[in-house]
């Protein structure tokens, strides 16, 4: 059975739990367990996703806030550890271990089954299963007595938290977090489920009940299910690593995937509220990114109609995401999705990889529209990323989370306490504006958690607001006769006050984990808007919380998160990387994503100004990804290294979730290499381009939607000539800032921007070495008074030009069309 689910595709990932896979689980509908056993008769049957309580839950999730002076009655090893998250179990009276050999040898030693607990720190149902299972004593003692138990942080070891979710998710069907997972001593799968209540309910079993049948399973059938769960590990292993038939492409492929997973997309738009899919609803910037590219090739293919229809629905679901709760409308960055369809009232966590990314596509966006709605989006982003969320040294933290308390000394947290309001508290602090404010904000003394079924359906927030913006700015304005300016120049007051008044909450936990990945997918963000923003109009007016600062402020931020890494997570000598920092660096290695989305966002870095020593290192990368994760013969990138023998399975990921996949990533890494150097090294990137898009030619046929990135991706392989931006002279000058601008002014996800200047020696020898049609260039068109741009496509270069307007000009041809 096993095999027969997972060689649906020719890589592990399932469409029906896309919502799950990089979430906690639902807030208002959590999946509990699956409890079967493959292959063993269990004493009772499998279950399947059904809601409790909702008002029970909430009271469970609200967490016992720890202070840092109290005499803890419990310490486990965990005390010991960095993570945010191990450290939020240090004093459970579970003898918890980190996933260790020490962990391993003891299990080994007593002869027990591991029970096997995987979440994150800002998880809002881990903190429920912790509260009501891992701070209980008799539930310990269960664990204790008859399990060694091991907690893991999945941000920190993401290769452990693939292997047993994917078991789970071809097992049971939908995954999330937390992860609870019984293993046998040698590591292999014998069941798993996601939460569990501590008692019986509803007709299933609790964590009590699970442990004590666990217990007599391992006791009584053990050898039944060491053998299920050695068969698992074999037939994932199997699906999970495919190759490729062919090191090509088959013709055509590429164009029908993007279309392919444009029509799916679009059959699944919702054009009352925006976004594709229902509720709970998840941004999945990468859709956005199919949908403008999509857009983008219809274009230039002489269909404007059906290019209009893509980002009309984009920019639509984009706007309803920007004024709904998932947007915090005072703090700036969006929360990680909504529990409506309305994009209202959110699961109120905060992800690093949802900023780089969402930013990212609102660029895109402005660049397409010249619409400051999108540049806003996109500063109010950034803006909350540099206030609250990087440290001193530039790293850019993970997370923040959902819960914290209701007031400073408060025993207890809960879900969305920092971010929603009563009425009377808007009244108070706002005084005479808190009307317009009201009306704005879809305030109301009752709350205003009531616009669909799902959005509050026990009444956790009655009397609260999540605020959502419902009507027009302009005929709200115009409604109290006033000027648009001055009307968002008084919101932006309000919110303003608002902020300072929230700042004296007790904040949400923030995990303050450097994680290389994510922050590289923040790096291209800053840096991609260090040079789009300089799009807006000069006299443009900024409201709170952006603060309206020089965009090249955020490619400081930029350069500065990519030096953080290199002094700390990167090794000079092997050219290693390691997957994250606090307190030092994690004892993890680097992973495929790591290297990809770093890779990504250098490439960013020097294309919007930086130097080319971003490019040396992204290439320095590029090859250790190569001798780390790729398959040579099969095609393709692992997730991990395989050095480490307590990860039981290598995978193949391809899935393009909350987080692209390591390997579509890699695909444009190498697609956009390969348009910067030349001769064997260029050809060497695009024949692994095609190799990795070849491994997975039966996802991209089949299951397109699955993929968006990776569609793109393959598009960008088969373009017969990538449009090269070539710019020349001082990179010191206002002009060379003024001329970058203009190279990155319109939306082009198939364009190279060179810039070099003759007359510094180590970039001209960079070039010399790496591609010397580009040095050459550079020499014949150097001109010591200004900056010289050449556009360059089908092996034919323009006349140079050296005005901002004519680059800008010769470079947006073919944008898609204004809606």
């Amino acid at each position: 059975m096993l095999k027969a689910v997972l060689l649906s595709s020719s890589s592990f990932s399932f469409p029906f739990s896309r919502c799950n896979k990089f979430s906690s689980l639902p807030r208002t509908s959590p999946y509990h367990l699956f409890t079967q056993f493959p292959s063993l008769s269990w004493p009772f049957s499998s279950v399947f996703p059904r809601p409790i309580h909702a008002g029970k839950a909430f009271a469970m999730a609200e967490r016992t806030t720890t202070s840092t002076s109290h005499s803890h009655k419990y310490t486990n090893r965990l005390a010991a550890e960095h993570s945010p998250y191990l450290l939020q179990h240090a004093h459970n009276p579970v003898d918890w271990y980190p996933w260790s050999e020490e962990a391993f040898a003891e299990a080994r030693k007593r002869d027990v089954p591991i029970f096997l607990s995987i979440g994150y720190s800002t998880c809002h149902w881990c903190h429920v299963m912790e509260v009501e299972s891992f701070e209980n004593e008799e539930v310990a003692k269960l664990l204790n007595d008859w399990f060694v138990s091991i907690k893991v942080d999945r941000e920190e070891r993401p290769d452990v938290d693939k292997v047993y979710m994917t078991y789970v998710q071809a097992l049971y069907g939908g995954g999330g977090w937390p992860l609870s997972v019984f293993l046998s001593p040698d590591l292999k799968p014998l069941m798993g489920g996601t939460y569990f209540p501590p008692e019986d309910k509803y007709g299933r079993p609790g964590f009590k009940t699970i442990l004590r049948k666990v217990k007599d399973a391992w006791d009584n059938k053990r050898d039944m299910l060491v053998k299920s769960g050695a068969f698992a590990i074999e037939q994932l292993s199997e699906a999970l690593s495919a190759s490729a038939g062919s090191n090509q492409l088959p013709d055509g492929l590429p164009q029908n995937a993007l279309c392919l997973c444009a029509e799916q997309l679009s059959k699944s738009y919702d054009s009352r509220f925006g976004g594709f899919g229902s509720a709970p609803k998840f941004p999945r910037p990468v859709e956005i990114q199919l949908m403008l590219y999509h857009s983008k090739k219809l274009e230039e293919s002489g269909k404007p109609e059906g290019a209009k229809e893509s980002v009309k629905m984009v920019f639509f679901s984009l706007q309803c995401m920007a004024r709904g709760g998932i947007h915090d409308h005072i703090g700036g960055g969006f929360h990680r999705y909504s529990v409506d369809e309305c994009w209202h009232v959110p699961h109120f966590e905060k992800m690093l990889y949802d900023q780089g990314q969402l930013a990212n596509v609102y660029l895109d966006s402005f660049n397409i529209t010249r619409d400051v709605f999108y540049s806003f989006i996109s500063r109010d982003i950034l803006d909350y990323l540099r206030r609250d969320m990087i440290g001193p040294e530039g790293g850019i933290f993970s997370a923040e989370d959902a819960d914290s308390a209701d007031f400073e000394g408060a025993n207890r947290k809960k879900e969305g306490a920092f971010y929603i309001w009563t009425s009377k508290e808007i009244d108070d602090i706002l005084g005479e504006h808190a009307g317009l404010f009201n009306e704005h904000y879809y305030v109301k003394p009752s709350g205003n958690c009531d616009l669909a079924r799902m959005s509050d359906p026990h009444n956790e927030f009655k009397g609260k607001n999540v605020l959502i913006e419902r009507n027009d700015s302009s005929a709200l304005a115009s409604k109290l006769g006033m000027p648009i300016q001055e009307y968002l120049h008084i919101l932006g007051e309000c919110k303003k006050k608002l902020f300072d008044v929230r700042s004296r909450r007790p904040r949400p936990h923030l995990d303050d984990k450097v994680i290389v990945s994510w922050n590289g997918l923040a790096i291209s963000s800053f840096a991609r808007a260090s040079k789009i923003l300089k799009g807006e109009q000069q006299s443009t007016d900024f409201n709170f919380p952006v603060v309206g600062c020089n965009p090249n402020e955020y490619m400081e931020v930029a350069e500065k998160a990519a030096n953080f890494i290199r002094r700390h997570l990167y090794n000079e000598q092997t050219h290693r990387l390691q997957h994250s920092f606090r307190n030092g660096p994690s004892k993890a290695p680097g992973f495929l994503d790591d290297y990809a989305f770093l890779i990504s966002g250098l490439l960013d870095l020097y294309e919007c100004g930086g130097s080319t020593d971003w490019l040396v290192w992204a290439s320095e990368l590029q090859d250790m990804q190569d001798e780390l994760f790729l398959d040579r013969e099969g095609g393709a990138y692992f997730n991990t290294p395989g050095e480490d023998p307590s990860v039981l399975l290598r995978v193949k990921e391809d899935h393009d979730g909350a987080e692209p996949s390591g390997n579509s990533v890699s695909a444009i890494n190498l697609v956009r290499l390969a348009s910067m150097v030349s001769g064997t090294n260029s050809d060497h990137y695009r024949q692994n381009a095609e190799h990795l898009l070849a491994v997975f030619e039966t996802r991209l046929k089949d299951m397109a939607m699955a993929v968006p990135l990776m569609c793109c991706a393959a598009d960008m392989l088969l373009v017969p000539s990538r449009k090269q931006i070539v710019l020349v002279g001082h990179k010191s000058s206002v002009e060379f800032e003024n001329m970058l601008a203009a190279a990155h002014a319109s939306y082009d996800p198939n364009k190279t921007v060179i810039h070099i200047d003759p007359t510094n020696t180590v970039e001209i020898e960079f070039w010399e070495a790496n591609n010397s049609k580009v040095a050459t260039m550079a020499r014949n068109n150097f001109a010591a008074d200004k900056v010289m741009a050449l556009v360059c496509q089908n092996f034919t270069c323009s006349p140079p030009v050296s005005s901002p307007k004519s680059l800008e000009n010769m470079v947006s041809k073919n944008s898609p069309s204004v809606v």
